[in-house]
């Protein structure tokens, strides 16, 4: 078979490790890609957003399955081009129509799902740039931290928790006025939520679905969860404190409930969905959902996955999920990510990254790279991904940490501290 996959980012360079192990796999392309992912297949230079482009490149090339990684091009459509189009409408597309990627697109239509399908999550309410006395008032109802919620995409970055009731009504009327661009025109105030959190994947087709494994990720720039929120900085699976029974009452309360509810709303799915968990007084309930797999959780689920990762996607478009059976491996698995100096603020690209070649024992995924004059060079905030296999999270990450420390780039940051809290 050949096979698209989108994006850029340590998420597909850990899907594309996994599809290059099938026997399946014919030729395997890339839209971006980066320098790890040129090592699996062929990079071609096309924006993710381009459904024009990437249709032709498909029907070019001769592709029998695309595999849509990031959400963006899943909430601007991309599935509902390739079925409108007469040429591509047989092609199968992992990742939602737009209708279904609105679960990640806008955080109001996702707490009205759960609301409506009674799914436990935060009590919330929602309101437009008219509403800030109304949004004042009701935050006032609730204890502090205050947690302000961009409605739309908004890069990872559109969540503030905020302690005091004046910033946060500051904050407030920046995001009305624009902060987060249109994603912030409608903005959802939460309750905060004190618990811990984790990461569930499941893949569905629509009526079955497949629970992958959990993952917990790191989102804080400094040690011991302290500083400004990331893209994520490191990974854990599996995550010590998801036991069988905690586990069932997340299928039994929040997957089921959500499968169904998407076919109850008459909302196609044939993709990820990313369950974003808090556990409060022994209880799972949902912060948020994504219509994709999790960055950098992949980069510490994908190796856990033995199975055939081809099986899995061709079983989703055939509708055959109920029959699949998903093989694990038992073993611990710790990402640490290698940041630029600067990040998530300021920093500079094209530093070039050395001594990749000396890595034993971890694999090193490319998040933000490109290969440029036979140079590996940064091209990101989050540049690598440098996952572990161990018998406990101490021992795999001293793996991980140990080879984070070989790799060399001006600027490389990291947290010496995943899994702390575990």
């Amino acid at each position: 078979m050949n096979i698209l996959l989108i994006g850029s980012g340590g998420r597909e360079h850990a899907i594309a490790w996994k599809l290059k192990q099938s026997p399946k796999i014919n030729n395997l392309f890339i839209v971006p890609g980066n320098a790890g992912t040129k090592e699996l297949g062929v990079n071609v230079d096309i924006n993710i957003n381009d459904f024009e482009n990437i249709g032709k490149l498909v029907l070019q090339e001769n592709i029998h399955m695309v595999i849509v990684g990031p959400e963006e091009p899943l909430v601007n459509g991309i599935h509902d081009y390739f079925l409108s189009n007469n040429s591509l409408s047989k092609i199968p597309v992992i990742g939602p129509a737009a209708k279904g990627a609105m679960l990640e697109g806008s955080k109001d239509f996702a707490k009205q799902f759960m609301v409506r399908h009674n799914i436990p999550t935060a009590k919330y309410k929602s309101f437009s740039g008219n509403e800030l006395n109304g949004a004042i008032e009701f935050m006032k109802t609730l204890k502090p931290p205050y947690v302000l919620k961009a409605d739309g995409l908004a890069a990872g970055k559109g969540v503030l928790i905020l302690d005091d009731l004046a910033e946060a009504s500051r904050e407030l009327e920046l995001m009305f006025g624009g902060k987060f661009g249109k994603a912030s025109a409608t903005v959802v105030i939460e309750e905060f939520l004190k618990g811990i959190e984790l990461s569930v994947f499941v893949i569905s087709d629509g009526n079955s679905y497949v629970i992958l494994p959990e993952a917990k990720d790191y989102k804080r720039i400094g040690e011991g969860d302290t500083g400004l929120n990331t893209g994520g900085m490191g990974a854990v699976s599996p995550v010590p404190f998801a036991d069988a029974s905690f586990m069932q009452t997340v299928e039994d309360k929040i997957i089921k409930p959500t499968v169904e509810g998407l076919k109850k709303d008459n909302i196609p799915y044939k993709g990820f969905i990313f369950f974003g968990l808090i556990k409060v007084d022994g209880k799972p309930i949902v912060i948020e959902y994504n219509v994709r797999l999790g960055d950098p959780e992949t980069e510490a689920v994908i190796p856990r996955i033995k199975s055939d990762l081809l099986d899995l996607f061709e079983a989703t478009t055939n509708g055959k999920l109920n029959e699949y059976k998903l093989e694990t491996d038992n073993r611990t698995v710790t990402t640490v990510m290698l940041v630029s100096g600067g990040y998530p603020e300021t920093y500079t690209n094209g530093k070039e990254i050395k001594s990749l070649n000396n890595i034993r024992d971890s694999i090193v995924f490319h998040a933000g790279t490109k290969f440029v004059e036979n140079k590996v060079l940064t091209n990101g905030g989050r540049v690598l991904a440098v996952s572990s296999y161990g018998n406990s999270i101490p021992d795999a990450l001293a793996i991980s940490k140990k080879n984070a420390e070989i790799i060399e780039f001006e600027g490389k940051y990291y947290r010496k501290d995943i899994g702390f809290d575990l």
